[in-house]
């Protein structure tokens, strides 16, 4: 029986990583820090998690019981690879009109995406439009839960509230590497990663099917994002995003 280790917070993820080393068909004991992220996520018997152990080996576990304050797993699976890539990455999302969004959310977060932020560009549509037309805001972070499970991730992106412009670029101030895609740049993201080391953390800044006001780019650099285009041809907003996180995973490893 296992229940020493900790969930990990990673730009509003938590991973469960178990301090000893599992195996398939061991029963662990989750509780404390360990069992809080599953409470949050809604967790009950019969789900499927993915846990981590020491030596870095994922594992995939179903709940065969589920109380107030613990939970048992029964380990039936150790997976092929690492599930997480070697950096967090953030996307701020411009706000598309439409059902794009939840695309955009659910592909991020097969593509690995830690954190997503939707927010209000000068031509973006606003949340209050979008929501008249189709309220699907609500359904945000279920949909990060469900595409992580579907591709086996053991972390679920936190999809944030709407925010402002600044306040997005405010939430990557400590991100190692800044981006912003804009079409009127020249140099390209893969020439921009080429021999970079792989950073801790990634900031992909994505406009709106309008683009971006040169305002916004201008406050972009001031905050230390790099413009870089994704060649000549102009891409719908949910292609951009998708686009560039397949990209960044490429570089460095995560696919």
């Amino acid at each position: 029986m296992v229940s020493d280790g900790h969930a990990q917070k990673r730009h509003g993820i938590e991973t469960i990583i178990v301090h000893a080393q599992l195996s398939v068909g061991q029963e662990i004991l989750l509780e404390g820090d360990l069992f809080t992220p599953l409470r949050v996520r809604g967790a009950r018997r019969g789900v499927i998690i993915t846990c981590t152990d020491i030596r870095g080996k994922a594992f995939r576990g179903r709940i065969t019981e589920f109380k107030l304050d613990q939970a048992r797993v029964r380990i039936f699976e150790e997976m092929l690879g690492p599930v997480e890539s070697p950096f967090a990455l953030v996307l701020l999302q411009a706000l598309p009109a439409r059902e794009r969004m939840e695309l955009i959310i659910q592909k991020a977060t097969e593509l690995g995406a830690t954190a997503i932020y939707p927010l209000k560009s000068r031509h973006s549509i606003s949340l209050q439009e979008r929501e008249a037309m189709q309220p699907k805001a609500h359904r945000w972070q279920h949909i990060a839960k469900k595409a992580a499970e579907q591709c086996r991730r053991g972390l679920v992106p936190t999809v944030a509230p709407y925010c402002s412009f600044a306040e997005a670029l405010a939430q990557a101030r400590d991100l190692e590497l800044k981006i912003i895609l804009w079409e009127k740049e020249k140099t390209r993201l893969a020439s921009l990663l080429k021999d970079r080391p792989v950073p801790r953390g990634i900031a992909l800044l994505v406009g709106p099917e309008g683009g971006w006001d040169e305002e916004e780019v201008k406050q972009a650099r001031d905050e230390g994002f790099i413009p870089v285009g994704l060649g000549g041809r102009i891409l719908r907003t949910e292609t951009a995003a998708i686009a560039a996180c397949a990209i960044l995973q490429y570089a460095w490893g995560g696919i």
